[in-house]
């Protein structure tokens, strides 16, 4: 396989970079240490600028090329934060942070990144720009938002960006990208009703907002079935049921919280839409008084189809004519890189991670294996994007 030479040959000090990471991981916007040993190591790559405190603990590194008549400027991103889950392996390089792991291998992605990094401070073999990005919180805390609004791209006039993440399931050496929806977008909504409490012994004195939680519950899956289009994707979870702390008490009032995945702008006004009417007037039928908090999360990660097919045909490169499916089902999981590509045309591409335990889950480990393949997909980005004149 066409892996860069002096990748391979990098392989295990990437692989020892990644493995501290995972033993020492942070979460969310607390990635201090991760972000400091990105700082430092790009500093000894010989990065032209290495700037820190984007999206308050983000880090980026600019390595210039050879030549820059064409002005172009492409930024790869990784993400370094962890996830609050206790680690259920045996690896040697096991977490030494009690209830803190790398579920979801940001570790793997914020050493392949570095891998890069090194090889294009070391070569400089394109005409133009890269821009390494290393953000925080992805899961959850929005950090590739915040990065933005610190102007990153302005700053570092980023013309296209690229993303990746390990896909557990697919073979190590294979890729998975398609244009258009890539991941959902996700956003959270807290329904609140207002009953009439008392005696269970006399409902009829009440007003129950437990039978009440129910006919919400049912109605809202009418999004799906009756108010989308059957070809459009859409999903209404409640996940969260609050309500009472007695046997024989009708409670005064109910929670419920829930999550709405989409793949376009249209259905997710919709959800949105429905959600509020179907609580205001079940409730109201009732004779009960409702309100609902709806938070619009990570927006749909849409592959611009232009971007897909160079990162697709860099792939190839890669891994072989057959190493990349794109016309891959899109994920309803949601990703913050989202918010980069509503600002810069780009792609966001799924790298083999082999027959492993799934993301999120307390036996994942990142498969060390997989890195030269991202390490190289990430170089030849560059040098493919930009190439040397």
């Amino acid at each position: 396989m066409p892996i860069i030479n002096r990748v391979a040959d990098l392989a295990d000090e990437i692989a020892a970079w990644r493995r501290d990471f995972h033993e020492n991981p942070e979460l969310l916007f607390d990635v201090h240490r991760t972000a400091g040993i990105v700082e430092e190591k790009l500093k000894s790559f010989g990065c032209d600028e290495v700037v820190t405190g984007l999206g308050r603990t983000g880090v980026v590194g600019v390595i210039k090329g050879r030549t820059n008549n064409s002005g172009k400027v492409i930024g790869l991103r990784a993400d370094m934060d962890a996830l609050p889950i206790e680690e259920a392996t045996d690896v040697a390089h096991k977490s030494k942070v009690p209830g803190k792991m790398h579920a979801c291998g940001h570790d793997g992605h914020t050493a392949m990144l570095l891998g890069a990094a090194k090889y294009l401070a070391e070569t400089r073999n394109f005409d133009g720009t890269a821009v390494v990005i290393f953000q925080p919180a992805e899961e959850g805390g929005g950090g590739g938002n915040e990065m933005l609004k610190d102007g990153l791209m302005e700053r570092f006039g980023v013309n296209e960006v690229y993303g990746m993440h390990n896909m557990p399931g697919i073979p190590v050496g294979q890729f998975a990208i398609r244009p258009g929806a890539m991941m959902a977008a996700a956003d959270r909504f807290t329904i609140s009703i207002e009953g009439k409490g008392g005696h269970a012994a006399r409902p009829h004195d009440c007003i129950d907002p437990v039978v009440i939680s129910a006919q919400v519950i049912t109605a809202l899956q009418t999004i799906a079935s009756r108010s989308a289009d059957p070809l459009d994707s859409v999903v209404v979870s409640v996940c969260t049921v609050k309500a009472g702390e007695a046997f024989n008490v009708i409670p005064q009032t109910a929670t419920l919280l829930g999550t709405v995945r989409t793949l376009s702008p249209e259905v997710r006004d919709l959800a949105e839409n429905r959600i509020r009417a179907i609580v205001e007037n079940v409730c109201a039928a009732f004779g009960a008084k409702a309100s609902v908090d709806y938070d619009r999360g990570y927006p749909v990660t849409m592959n611009d189809p232009d971007r897909t097919e160079f990162m697709a045909k860099v792939a190839r490169a890669v891994g072989g004519e057959n190493a990349v499916d794109t016309d891959i089902l899109p994920l309803m999981g949601a990703e913050d890189f989202s918010y980069m590509l509503e600002q810069r045309p780009g792609a966001y591409i799924f790298l083999g991670n082999g027959n492993t335990a799934g993301v999120h889950h307390p036996a994942y480990d990142f498969n060390d294996e997989a890195s030269p393949y991202g390490v190289s997909l990430w170089a030849k980005i560059v040098e493919t994007g930009m190439p040397a004149r």
